[in-house]
């Protein structure tokens, strides 16, 4: 499986599982990051510390600890 910090920019991938405490859980569910919605990555800082993603329109900034939380299926495989 996927997790969301191995997916290139501009990649399109869909939600499947967030394996995350309770407390980010809550505040990735606020942002609309939760399984089932369209995500993209926009960009990557230069020492690929954090991601840009796009979700629901949104444009969050994620560290990379908490994006390896995120699995993802590609929307269409490359």
């Amino acid at each position: 499986m996927k997790t969301l910090d191995s997916l290139p920019v501009g990649v399109a991938a869909v939600i499947t599982c967030i394996d995350a405490g309770e407390e980010l859980k809550q505040r990735f569910f606020s942002f609309g990051v939760r399984r089932g919605s369209e995500i993209s990555v926009k960009a990557l800082s230069a020492t690929k510390a954090t991601i840009e993603i796009e979700v629901g329109g949104t444009m969050i900034a994620l560290r990379r600890e908490e994006a390896k939380t995120i699995q993802v299926s590609l929307v269409c495989p490359l």
